[in-house]
């Protein structure tokens, strides 16, 4: 029998929740499998998934999947900086038993949906294509751990970003701030900066574009705008490191499209 002050934790089912906080039921379905979640995410996000916070009940829906993924990578980039202290209360030192593997892949797992979403990926080489655009060599370093993420994302693009788009075209107002960034990103040129510092200058480039066109004490619904009528969806990555890997040229073909009146998802007549 458990001392009286400790508490006997509470069955396994009850610390799950589905994504309106009601609890995981067998009988509705409303729950997620291992098999499932490593089906459109690495072992190693569900051992976050599993670590952070294991006697409070959590959600567990499809939409964490890649959260996590991202929040791996990101405490495994985070890891060779730290001190003693600070490895041992990273998940990441737990997770590998105190002997984390080298970080440094050059695009989230969010990105790679982002990019699959703009051309409708269904093959890896498409997405390889904008990674190494954007960080030449990446596939000899990291190719084992980038291979998985791109296999990944199209698996949860397929399944889970596609079938949710809404596209939208801009009004007026948005035209005129689309008009004037088409026009900047067909004459920039990179000029031997690296992706990073690209992403970098597009990022404040579409700041003043926007604080130009009536967004000024609001950029949060300038960016809003970009993603829905350029990737269908209401939040999406940093803007200039998007335009980044997708290309420059190519985004503003993009913008170009929808200013001809069409919305990206629908055919060139």
């Amino acid at each position: 029998m458990l001392p009286k002050d400790i508490s006997e934790p509470p069955p396994l089912v009850e610390l799950f929740l589905d994504e309106h906080g009601q609890k995981i039921s067998k009988s509705k379905g409303n729950g997620l499998t291992v098999e499932e979640w490593l089906t459109y995410g690495t072992k190693e996000s569900l051992k976050l998934y599993m670590f952070q916070s294991p006697r409070k009940a959590k959600r567990l829906y499809f939409d964490v999947i890649p959260r996590h993924v991202d929040d791996y990578f990101a405490l495994l980039d985070r890891y060779p900086g730290q001190d003693e202290t600070q490895r041992y209360h990273n998940p990441v030192w737990h997770i590998h038993d105190g002997d984390p593997p080298p970080g440094g892949l050059p695009i989230t797992f969010t990105m790679l949906l982002n990019l699959a979403s703009v051309v409708n990926a269904e093959e890896p080489a498409v997405l390889w294509g904008f990674i190494e655009r954007h960080a030449p060599g990446a596939a000899g370093r990291n190719a084992a751990g980038l291979n998985e993420l791109v296999h990944l994302a199209l698996a949860y693009y397929r399944d889970f970003v596609k079938p949710a788009k809404q596209y939208r075209l801009p009004d007026a107002a948005e035209r005129q701030g689309l008009e004037e960034l088409a026009g900047w990103l067909e004459r920039f040129e990179g000029g031997g900066r690296s992706g990073d510092e690209i992403a970098a200058v597009i990022q404040e480039e579409v700041y003043e574009i926007g604080k130009r066109h009536g967004y000024a004490d609001n950029l949060r619904a300038w960016f809003k705008a970009l993603y829905e009528i350029l990737l269908g969806q209401t939040e999406g990555p940093r803007f200039g490191t998007f335009v980044a890997f997708y290309g420059p040229a190519e985004t503003a073909a993009l913008i170009r499209q929808v200013l001809d009146g069409r919305r990206i998802d629908q055919p060139a007549a």
